[in-house]
């Protein structure tokens, strides 16, 4: 558990049952953003497989025994929450069940692809002001169960500053630098995990002015040329 795994996809036998896997499949398509743009569903796990293929990575951040009773008596399964992104403001967040761990974890990973969204990362620490998008660009709040995580702007340096447990939905977020704050029973791990995500979600939700944007070097989903511009900042040569 919370391994870090290179993403695992073949394409070569898909046959697209959705329109817009077959928008995908024949080239009309070639950008994951067209379709997280357009708020539509991803129905079809092959469809990133498709456009981000060995982009992501996938991470196991759960594996758990649930157990349920039945008129035959008890029956055990195997829990598996994985996420997988591409550091780079795509993330999904996915889980699965089943007898054996590799197909709980085979579900859990189709799952998360199904969930991927992209965000929105900035600078907005007042600290910092490098107008780069390191960390999120304003503070957002997201809730699962009994569980609120809210997610604070910190300025370039001072790294994820979160429980373990959730470190790596903001890291293949592509969020680098980050002040994390929560209530409720966290030893809940789905439901910490979820509540990260969904304030993740928050970060395209919040209106913002043009103005803001272009203050807090807001992007959103993946940035072209991000990695270079950070690390030229760290350097010192972006200032």
């Amino acid at each position: 558990m919370g391994a870090e795994l290179r993403y695992s996809y073949d394409v070569s036998g898909w046959t697209p049952k959705t329109k817009i896997g077959r928008m995908v499949y024949e080239g009309e398509i070639t950008d994951i953003m067209e379709i997280l743009l357009m708020g539509v569903p991803i129905k079809e796990p092959e469809i990133v497989d498709y456009l981000l293929g060995d982009q992501l990575k996938v991470e196991v951040v759960e594996t758990n025994l649930v157990q349920r009773m039945t008129d035959s008596g008890r029956r055990n399964k195997i829990r598996v929450t994985v996420v997988v992104g591409n550091e780079d403001g795509i993330i999904g967040v996915g889980a699965g069940k089943a007898k054996e761990f590799l197909r709980a974890r085979q579900i859990a990973e189709r799952e998360a692809k199904m969930n991927i969204i992209y965000i929105r990362r900035g600078c907005g620490s007042w600290e910092c002001g490098c107008g780069t998008p390191h960390s999120v660009p304003f503070t957002v709040k997201g809730k699962m169960g009994s569980v609120e995580v809210w997610l604070k702007p910190a300025p370039r340096g001072v790294g994820l500053v979160a429980a373990d447990t959730i470190k790596p939905v903001l890291r293949l977020a592509g969020v680098r630098d980050v002040w994390t704050f929560t209530r409720g029973h966290t030893k809940t791990t789905y439901n910490f995990v979820m509540a990260t995500f969904e304030a993740l979600k928050e970060t395209v939700r919040v209106k913002i002015d043009e103005e803001d944007i272009e203050r807090l070097g807001i992007v959103e989903g993946p940035a072209a040329g991000i990695s270079k511009a950070l690390k030229l900042v760290e350097k010192g040569e972006g200032q």
